[in-house]
């Protein structure tokens, strides 16, 4: 029997119609009023996997010099984001919805210019920030771009501090950037409090769409009182909540509980135009096994979380590339009603089940072992995890199996030490929100009778 995290069916059946109600006052909450990131954005990094290498003299292989015919004159770290650029374009990754290239810190010079602007490392970005921004442009991709509210940025580089707010926006917009993360070293909590909404107006008064990150809440804890979720989703596109990702299991699974523990306040501030970001998807590299990379993925989906790659995409294996391009995962994170899952069912035994309400009478479940042992066969029924009376079309995402499941069957999913099990549940009627909370009650089925539903067409 199922050990529900929240105290009993009941409450859980309240929070449940909370999102149902959520989402249907979707379209009178207050979000950042620029038209960006509808749906959480997809697309690759350099952090992560990167960092601040800018020793090409030493490094070749990660500062990569080859040339790209386009730049002849450019330096090494400038080829870093062309080669990228390139790869997303002509590899299939853009189609999937990965069009942004996000420069993180270490790329401006040391000094602003003599009218006080920021300006890209020389030798490094010789060709400038508009002209690389050009270039992803033309290959039907986005640019992103790093500051930081502060005196300095995290590596050390110019910061933004509260007074050159306003022609930084200005120079970012002239440049021609699509998206600006917003970070928050060498800064105190009052200068904060001031800066991250100045630059959310100031962004807004360029005219020009640019999505913004904010990393406001993870220098303030990520939780109230310190973190204002409802001001947040009124200023900012995404935000950083809790500390930067490593190359390992062991920080994934972190990231994972913290934003499992804290659900409650975290997922209803989540919605279309405003997300948290529990920081970026590391298939591809070092740390992660194929299992951990495919737990990653879809808990990310699952979470309605931003998607940014950081990995080489020029070496990146087959595997990894096949859990990152899976097209129903994307599909599932990209799911137009923006509803955060959450976590149903903490199993003593260490089997956790996430859940995420979608568009078209539609839902995901992931069942995800914690365990470091052995495959574990995991049994359960869907009624046990308050699906309602009827027949259901389930969707194995990873093995592209489908089956038919009534509420009442009892089934059986093996799951993988550190992996998961994913599957898109098609509901057997539409959502009825307003028969299945009423009141402060729920009044019977969450579900009408007219609807129509299968797995989207597209991946049957």
């Amino acid at each position: 029997m199922s050990t529900f995290e929240v105290e009993t069916l009941p409450k859980l059946l309240m929070h449940l119609a909370v999102l149902l109600v959520s989402a249907l006052s979707a379209a009178v909450t207050f979000a950042l009023d620029n038209g960006e990131m509808r749906v959480p954005p997809m697309g690759w990094l350099a952090w992560e996997r990167f960092r601040c290498d800018i020793d090409c003299a030493h490094d070749p292989k990660n500062c990569i010099r080859r040339v790209h015919p386009t730049f002849l004159s450019k330096q090494a770290y400038e080829n870093l984001f062309i080669d990228m650029a390139d790869r997303l374009s002509e590899d299939g990754w853009r189609e999937l919805g990965y069009v942004y290239v996000n420069i993180d810190d270490c790329w401006s010079s040391m000094k602003r210019d003599e009218q006080g602007r920021l300006q890209a490392d020389p030798k490094r970005f010789p060709g400038g920030i508009q002209k690389l921004a050009r270039y992803m442009h033309d290959r039907g991709l986005k640019l992103g771009l790093y500051g930081d509210m502060g005196t300095h940025t995290c590596g050390g580089y110019p910061g933004t501090t509260l007074d050159k707010i306003d022609l930084d926006a200005q120079t970012l917009a002239d440049w021609e950037v699509d998206m600006f993360k917003f970070d928050g070293c060498y800064s105190n909590a009052t200068e904060q409090a001031k800066g991250y909404p100045l630059m959310s107006k100031a962004l807004n008064a360029t005219g020009r769409p640019i999505g913004y990150s904010c990393s406001w809440p993870a220098y303030q804890g990520g939780l109230p009182p310190k973190v204002n979720y409802t001001q947040l989703g009124e200023i900012c596109n995404l935000w950083r909540n809790y500390g930067d990702i490593q190359d390992s299991w062991d920080s994934v699974l972190n990231i994972i509980d913290w934003f499992s523990e804290n659900q409650a306040v975290l997922a209803p501030a989540a919605g279309p135009g405003k997300w948290n970001d529990p920081d970026m998807l590391i298939a591809g590299d070092f740390g992660l096994s194929m299992e951990q990379s495919r737990s990653q993925m879809a808990l990310w989906a699952i979470m309605a979380a931003p998607l940014f790659m950081s990995n080489d995409l020029r070496t990146i294996s087959s595997g990894a590339r096949s859990i990152l391009q899976n097209k129903m995962v994307i599909t599932i994170n990209q799911d137009a009603m923006g509803i955060q899952g959450r976590r149903i069912v903490k199993e003593k035994n260490d089997i956790n089940v996430f859940w995420r309400p979608l568009s078209n009478n539609a839902s995901a479940l992931v069942f995800f072992s914690r365990r470091t042992d052995m495959p574990y066969r995991y049994q359960t029924t869907l009624g046990k995890l308050n699906y309602t009376a009827g027949s259901y079309m389930i969707y194995d995402v990873f093995t592209e199996k489908t089956m038919t499941l009534k509420d009442s069957t009892s089934f059986v999913v093996s799951v993988n030490p550190t992996g998961v099990v994913m599957w898109h549940v098609s509901a057997p009627a539409k959502w009825n929100f307003r028969q299945f909370y009423k009141g402060g009650r729920r009044q019977g089925s969450a579900f009408g009778n007219d609807g129509q539903n299968a797995v989207p067409p597209v991946f049957l």
